[in-house]
């Protein structure tokens, strides 16, 4: 698997703007881009998107493809990675990486939020098929710490295998972008 460890406070604060967190999404699904291509899917100016591209190479995220441009204004961005993780209990001996992660997984939650409420404005389009098959729920157990780290595993192993079923699909062959999230975490409340 293609997985980025982040560390950095600074690069944490970097994709935890919500614009470089999207633009780093599409080149991961979307392949590489330019700013161009870019602005268009995020209603954003080129020279707007190419400030945050400049910015996500800076941090590591992205790096430039300029074996793909035709002349040389045009930029051609791609991604170094699939997946980025980070864990939060790292920051608990460093105050300014642990503020630079909870920003950063605040803009993650919210993302998952759009993308969801996204889904929902887009229902009666999708057709009954893909929303019937579409899942949405939660649970509330009681567990110990080593039972969540264990929960934590076994749901990451299941989407390691969903993610390899993925790798086999191509546009056209009746397959779709599909969003699947998982948390589970103590809840803050008794």
């Amino acid at each position: 698997m293609d997985v980025q460890r982040l560390d950095d406070a600074a690069h944490m604060r970097a994709l935890a703007h919500p614009t470089r967190l999207r633009l780093l999404g599409l080149l991961r699904t979307g392949g590489p881009q330019t700013a161009a291509m870019l602005g268009d899917q995020v209603d954003e100016a080129p020279g707007t998107i190419s400030y945050h591209c400049k910015r996500l190479a800076d941090a590591g995220f992205i790096e430039p493809a300029p074996e793909l441009g035709t002349d040389r204004r045009e930029r051609w961005w791609r991604a170094v990675a699939q997946h980025t993780s980070w864990n939060l209990a790292d920051g608990f001996d460093d105050p300014d990486r642990m503020l630079a992660g909870t920003a950063l997984d605040r803009t993650v939650a919210q993302a998952y939020a759009d993308e969801y409420t996204a889904f929902l404005d887009h229902v009666p389009a999708l057709g009954r098929e893909w929303v019937a098959a579409s899942n949405s729920g939660d649970r509330t157990l009681r567990l110990t710490v080593d039972e969540l780290r264990a929960l934590g595993a076994e749901l990451a192993g299941v989407l390691d295998r969903w993610e390899a079923v993925s790798a086999g699909h191509e546009p056209g062959d009746g397959s779709e972008r599909v969003t699947a999230v998982v948390q589970s975490y103590r809840s803050a409340r008794a």
